[in-house]
């Protein structure tokens, strides 16, 4: 009988089962499947904080509150169906109107201001002359960094002339006082408090599309006897007109929301009514008022009302793209 060698181990009858290899067909499901596993706590997070809200409030939208009697007791109040009710009521409401048109006037004031004020600074930083420019920038993005209420509370205390330092400093040089927080000097005041804040993050949007450029470019244009000024006319901001756009975009839609501002700057003073802004609507419709289902549909037609705007808007700018580029 052979023995076996030293140190060689028995397997006493039982063989190892050789290793298989998976199928092409096995491997090609399995990569297949695999970014849905990735995406799935994305999609889980969606569904719940942005979907399922969503679909809730266009669900309220279609009903109302029907009140039996005295609305005592159980099963006096129920949820019946509304159908468009809530929406030709939105739609006909005065004060959502009102509300809008306070909303375009601000828009008006704080969108070219800020977004001509993000474009100086962006070509300012990107000159070769400025000095401290990791400092500038920091400075110029740091409002940004505060969070809308805080900076709300900063600014009506600034505008209030019993502890404003700046009507301290009037009264004490003899020169008149304006009140910030009444009247057209109100919406001012608002937007001040929105262009501090988004300036800086429109800046960097736009900052770090120009630092994109290609150098040979400039390097070109300064061999043609182009100026700083020229070069930026002519070629900076032409090349950054996406940016631009899309800034443009993200501050339209901020201004559709605007929420923050009115609603802190209230409290102190009578000018703000509770319905200056849509949202504002919403809120007053929704928790002074009790009526849910037709705040829900008040939102929903923000809603729609932002979507059909911006679509516009991008269906223009991508037209003028497309016909830019053809020629």
């Amino acid at each position: 009988m052979t023995q076996p060698p030293k140190g060689a181990r028995r397997s006493y009858g039982v063989k190892a089962a050789p290793y298989a290899l998976p199928s092409p067909t096995t491997t090609l499901k399995r990569a297949r499947s695999a970014p849905y596993f990735f995406i799935l706590p994305a999609a889980l997070l969606f569904a719940l904080f942005f979907a399922l809200p969503i679909g809730y409030a266009v669900w309220l939208s279609f009903h109302k509150v029907e009140i039996k009697g005295l609305g005592l007791g159980k099963g006096a109040k129920s949820e019946v169906w509304a159908g468009l009710e809530n929406y030709t009521s939105a739609l006909a409401d005065s004060e959502l109107l009102a509300s809008a048109l306070r909303v375009l006037g601000y828009g008006a004031i704080v969108v070219p201001v800020m977004l001509g004020l993000a474009l100086f600074f962006a070509l300012l930083l990107d000159s070769e002359r400025v000095r401290a420019r990791s400092f500038a920038r920091l400075a110029i993005f740091l409002p940004y960094a505060v969070p809308g209420v805080i900076a709300a509370v900063l600014w009506g205390f600034l505008y209030l002339p019993d502890v404003s330092p700046f009507h301290y400093l009037l009264d004490k040089a003899g020169l008149p006082q304006p009140d910030l927080m009444d009247g057209g000097p109100l919406y001012l005041a608002m937007s001040n408090i929105a262009v501090w804040g988004g300036t800086g993050f429109n800046m960097i949007v736009i900052y770090t599309a120009l630092r994109a450029l290609p150098t040979e470019v400039y390097e070109a244009a300064k061999l043609d006897g182009c100026s700083e000024l020229q070069i930026a006319l002519r070629i900076k901001i032409p090349m950054v007109v996406p940016s631009l756009v899309l800034t443009f975009f993200f501050s339209i839609i901020a201004t559709l929301q605007v929420f923050n501002e009115p609603m802190t700057l209230k409290p102190l003073t009578n000018g703000i009514p509770s319905t200056w802004s849509p949202l504002m609507k919403v809120y007053s419709d929704a928790f002074t008022g009790g009526n849910i289902h037709a705040a829900s549909a008040t939102a929903v037609v923000l809603a729609l009302a932002t979507f059909a705007l911006s679509f516009a808007l991008l269906r223009i700018s991508n037209r003028r793209t497309t016909q830019g580029a053809g020629r």
